[in-house]
């Protein structure tokens, strides 16, 4: 089976944001704006990106 990945981009800053939506992004593996990750397309990596939705720019790899 293979799973796809989804490429996720910070475009706002985590400072002034909630405890869990700057864990979030840590767990995205996400520090700085305009960073680009790829992740797995998995519940738990999908959950996280939905908290902090109004962060992110997510593309379907």
């Amino acid at each position: 089976m293979v799973s796809s990945k989804l490429s996720v981009t910070m475009t706002k800053s985590k400072f002034g944001r909630l405890p869990v939506h700057r864990a979030c992004l840590k767990g995205l593996g996400l520090g700085k704006i305009n960073q680009t990750v790829e992740v797995l397309n998995t519940p738990e990596n999908r959950g996280m990106i939905k908290k902090v939705s109004y962060m992110l720019r997510v593309e379907e790899k």
